[in-house]
This record gives C-alpha cells, structure tokens and sequence, in this order.
C-alpha cells in the first residue's frame, strides 16, 4: 500500500506539474515534495535484506579450485560451475560485474558509440581476414540445418570491418570509435583458474577507425587514457606494459596489468617506470670478459659424452657466458589467404629450418623469435635436427650451416641474440658428435640472417630506459589495446575518399577489457594482502574485500541479535537513512548467530560492515572498515555523513 501510495503521488506531482510553475514559491515546495518522495520511494525499492535473498555462501571451497578467486567465487556464492570453463552468475556475482560493466560503460561513452553485435558469425567473414587459420581450434565451430559453416567469435574485428566498408565512405566520416560489451567464446583447451580461463566470458571490445597513422595514436592515446580511469574508478593497482600483438596483428600494443600469483603472464618493471611483458622485455646486460684466443681460428675439442651447457662448462672450465647454445626449430607459415603470406609461402616454403644462437646462461623467448620466423614454431625432431646439422643433438653449433640472407629470403633463418653480438672466441659446439670448438668468433667465423633480442631477461638485470633493476612479478591481464594498422581493412576491402578524391584503406586499432577479470583480480589483490596480515590464521584462506565501487552492496548492516527489538529497530532504521542517502545497502536481518553473520560479511567482500551491537545502547554502532583492517565507534548521528566520506573516492 505505502508503495502503490507514493507511486501515486508522485503520478499526482508528475500530472499537476505545469500548475505548480506559476510562482517560485511554488515550484519550490513542488522541487521539495519530488525529492522527498523519490528518496522514499528509493529507500524502499532498494533496501535489500538478506533474509529474501539467495546467497548461497559454502564453508568450504570444492577441492578442484586453486587459486583464491575461484575458491571465494564458489564460497561466498558470485558463481556455480556448469561445464569445464563454464560458470553461472548468481545474483551476487551479477550485481559486481553489473557495477563494473557501468563503469567501463560510462567512461567509453566519452569517447566511443556503443554497439551490440551478433556472437554468431559466418565463417566466411573469418575467412576473409584470414584469421579463420590463425585461430584454429580455439575457435568454436557448427553447422546449422542447412549445412552453412558458422563461428562463435572471440573477438569483432571482422564483423565492425564488415560494417564499416558498407557504411564508411569518405574521410569526412572519419574519426569512428566504436565498441560493445559482449559474450565472448573460446574453445580454451584447458580451463583453469575459476574466471581466469575459461571458454565463455564477457569482454569490452572497441575499434577504431582512422585516415591515418597519426589519427590512430590520437585513438590509441584516448584509450589508455579511458582504461586507465576505468580501471582506476574500479580500484585497481594496475601497471601499463609492453606487449606482444599476438593473433591481433599490428604494429604495437599495451597489456593492463594486475600483480598476483594467480596470474599466468610474467611481467618486468623497474623504479624508473619501465614495465613490459616478458614476451617484450629488454635490458641491459653488464659487460662480460671473453675468454683468451686459443688459436687464430675455431679449433675442435673432444668432449665425450659431454651434452649440457653445465656439463661442457665444467669440463672445459669455462663459464655458462662463454657458451653458445643452439636452438633448433620448424616454422609453419600459415597461409591466411593474404598476399604477404602468400609471398612468404610460395618463396621459403610452407615450413623452413630456424636456429637461434644465444648465450649459454639465457633463455630464449619462443614469441619474439616466433614474431621473427613469420609462424609458428616447434622443435626440430630428431631426424630433422640430423639432416640440418648432420650431428646429433647435444653438438650443435653454427659453423658449416648456410644462413638465409634475409627473413624473407630461402634457407636456414639463423638468428644470433644480441647479447652475442660483439663477442669473441665462444664455446660452441662442432656439428661433430663429441666435440665442441673453442674461438667461435660471430660475424668472424659465421654470419647469421639476422642479429635481434630473442632471449628472455632476467630479474635483476638493469633496464633500458634508466638502469634500474627488474623485477618479475606473475600478473593477470585486465586489458589490451592495439595497433591493428590495416590488417584487417586491406584484407577485407575496406575503403574511404580522401579529401583529394583517392581512395584509401582506413588504419585501425581495437581495445579489450575482460569484465571478469576485473572482478578476479580485485580478489586476488586483496586476498594476497589479507593472507600477509594473517598468515598462520583462518582468514589467510577466506579474508578479501572488493572496492566499494564494484562490490556486490558498499555497506553490510549486521543486526547482531535480530531478537532484540532495539538492536532490531535501529538496525532497520540505518539501513533505510543509509538507503535514502543513495549507498547500496545489504540488512543482514537473519536470525543466526553473530559470529556466523560476521563470518559470511567477511566472506561476500562487502567493504564496510557495520554492527548493531552492545554499543548501541552508548548511541554508537561500530564500524569495520575491510578495505584498512581497522574499527571504528561511530556516533548513530554521524553514520550517513562518514559512510558518504569514505564512499566519495568510488564515486564518478
């Protein structure tokens, strides 16, 4: 009855309107009497009690979940597994992505146009960019009745490229940033990790559409600046770094990045603000004393039986730095139907050798090499490594193998790692089963295609931009942005008028966000703390709080004793004035035990928890901040106005 009641009167208000603006005084009282009610009508429309709603929170996590955002999605009730890789979102779980998906909403909305796009492609559009072959069996794939082949996308680029060669024209349509917030598929073969992997997920996922280079870097630049306020607004720490493009293409892109255990990318960052991925990073080596020549010229040495980097060392008394080691590979050139793969494939073949030379203490970075290789790489077989070399593994070395004189030219690619570049008689080994050869001289005794960076660094080496140390660190990725150039317009005819009338191929650039991987990496982040502070104790497994701004409700109001009228009453009368004050509020009215109330608060991640308790008959209420560790006596008086102080931050 009081809501039919209020909802009529403000119909009576909303009718009446045009009476009331006859005088200021009027329109006062009438500006006054709408406030009031809208704030009433709110109270009661949004007050949520526990007691109706399903949070099916578990004591303990299901024993195939590792890392501790699964185990506390499943525990405090956010999700349910219904397949490998596949989760519902229960009302809690929705409530959190549904507050993160409005951020990312309203900050995109000051840059781009939002779209809805179908999940459901044909193949022939992937076909076109060629990305049919690069995707493979990450891609889901079916027939419908009549036989015609249909995709699940991944990602859009195909379908916003299709749209905007029938829609854009000329140069005057141009700037275009477009985006949508989406159901995405991947065929993951291995799901792990609760959100982290799994086969569907939600992304945000922009493109841009430029003349130009210089247009891109302006939408490039809009966007880190948008993630960044996103990801900021969401309460992130979050660092920006260096990455490889992958299955994207294009000539350069950024990862957003979220320090945590949980996460399966290794990123390295300094104290002078350089941060890449381990697919990108670089650094400056110290400098490294060669050994003394031995001879003018490569001399054999007999090792027997002698294999290992360690092992040749220690028998040769010689440092891992003053090692070459061999790494020796096959490279597929998939044909995606573009003309460059066509040339490449038709002049070095469908698959070629590779072999990469580098220090005998590094490690090589199979992505860099691979982004050299123009494919993807796998290790030579046994008898591919005989015919190549013609020794055996354990001997290999670069003398007597012929190198292609350019990437795109037949022959052996032959890579030598710059942190070889410049050195002097090296061990490596002789193409001679039991022997190796001292007084390896690069560019002296051998000249490789091509010298690059294609060894992963290390923690501690300095980096390139201030000489700092890095540091490695596990991290999630929470979003990508990149430059797509015009991979995906010139392979599907895309086409605009310049200002002068000639006809020109758009440039592109597409940004992603993992919606759940925000919510999953604000876990991780504050588990991993809480676990610091309470490390020997329960709560190191079950202790998290989400950044008010994406949590589920800001403020939990815990009723200690629901039998007690007073703790009762007050308990209903702060969670309404809190309502009324437009902060999201959870009454847990049920009639359990404090320590079970305590427990599950703690457990659904709500950020400030306030107790109906004792204290209440002192006319105060204490007040648990998660996000800090700390509580806090609070006056009833003074409960709105330092709740709306702490919750000023998380606001737009």
């Amino acid at each position: 009855m009081l809501i039919r009641k209020l909802y009529t009167e403000k119909e009576i208000c909303s009718v009446r309107h045009q009476t009331y603006l006859s005088s200021d005084p009027a329109r006062t009282v009438l500006h006054s009497l709408q406030q009031g009610l809208a704030k009433a009508f709110d109270t009661i429309k949004r007050m949520q009690r526990w007691s109706n709603l399903f949070i099916p929170t578990l004591r303990e996590a299901p024993t195939d979940a590792e890392v501790a955002s699964h185990k506390l999605l499943l525990r405090a009730g956010y999700i349910r597994q219904l397949g490998a890789g596949i989760y519902s979102y229960l009302p809690l779980g929705q409530r959190a992505l549904n507050k993160i998906t409005a951020i990312v909403r309203q900050e995109m909305d000051k840059i781009g146009q939002e779209f809805f796009l179908p999940a459901l492609n044909p193949l022939e559009l992937w076909q076109e960019s060629g990305r049919d072959v690069i995707m493979g069996e990450n891609m889901f794939h079916l027939k419908d009745r009549k036989g015609a082949e249909l995709v699940l996308a991944m990602t859009h680029e195909e379908v916003m490229t299709s749209i905007a060669r029938n829609e854009l024209r000329s140069y005057k349509q141009l700037p275009q940033i477009w985006y949508q917030i989406q159901t995405k598929f991947r065929d993951e073969p291995r799901p792990k990790g609760g959100l982290l992997r799994v086969r569907q997920f939600t992304m945000k996922d922009s493109y841009s559409f430029d003349l130009n280079a210089e247009g891109l870097d302006e939408s490039y630049r809009k966007h880190d600046e948008t993630y960044r306020a996103i990801f900021t607004r969401c309460g992130l720490q979050f660092v920006a770094v260096e990455a490889d493009s992958g299955a994207m293409g294009g000539s350069g892109s950024q990862e957003f990045m979220v320090y945590t255990d949980a996460g399966e990318d290794l990123i390295a960052s300094s104290a002078s603000g350089y941060a890449a991925n381990l697919e990108k990073a670089t650094s400056t080596l110290a400098p490294v004393e060669d050994l003394a020549p031995t001879a003018e010229a490569p001399e054999e040495v007999h090792t027997p039986g002698f294999r290992t980097i360690d092992e040749v060392g220690a028998f040769l008394k010689t440092q891992p730095h003053h090692q070459m080691k061999t790494m020796a590979y096959i490279v597929e050139h998939k044909n995606t139907g573009s003309k460059e793969d066509a040339k490449q494939i038709n002049t070095v073949g469908q698959t070629r050798a590779v072999v990469a030379f580098l220090r005998g203490d590094h490690q090589l970075n199979e992505t860099k090499l691979s982004a050299i290789a123009l494919g993807e790489l796998r290790p030579m077989t046994p008898e591919e490594i005989t015919e190549t070399f013609k020794a055996p593994a354990g001997y290999l070395g670069p003398i007597g193998l012929e190198a292609a004189p350019h990437p795109r030219k037949p022959g052996i690619l032959i890579v030598l790692d710059k942190a070889l570049e410049g050195r002097t008689n090296l061990i490596a080994g002789a193409n001679k089963e039991e022997y190796h050869l001292r007084n390896v001289t690069p560019g002296r005794d051998f000249k490789p295609t091509l010298i690059a960076d294609i060894r992963n660094i290390n923690e501690g080496e300095l980096d390139p931009i201030g000489g700092e140390p890095l540091r490695l660190g596990k991290a999630v990725e929470i979003g990508h942005i990149f430059k797509l150039g015009t991979k995906y317009t010139e392979s599907m005819g895309s086409r605009v008028l310049d200002a002068n009338g000639k006809e020109v191929t758009p440039i592109m650039g597409c940004y992603g966000i993992g919606i759940e991987r925000i919510l999953t990496a604000a876990i991780e982040s504050s588990a991993a703390a809480n676990k610091s502070l309470y490390p020997d104790t329960e709560r190191a497994g079950d202790s998290y709080a989400l950044p008010a701004a994406i949590a589920p409700y800001e403020v939990i109001v815990t009723i200690t004793n629901v039998r007690e009228a007073d703790l009762l009453a007050a308990g209903e009368k702060i969670a309404q004035d809190l309502t009324a004050a437009g902060i999201d509020v959870l009454l847990d009215d049920r009639d359990e035990r404090a320590g079970v109330k305590f427990k599950d608060a703690e457990l659904i991640g709500v950020p400030y928890r306030i107790n109906i308790g004792k204290k209440l008959s002192e006319g105060a209420v204490e007040l648990v901040d998660r996000l800090t560790n700390t509580t806090t006596d609070i006056k009833l008086d003074n409960i709105t106005t330092h709740l709306q102080s702490l919750l000023q931050p998380s606001k737009p």
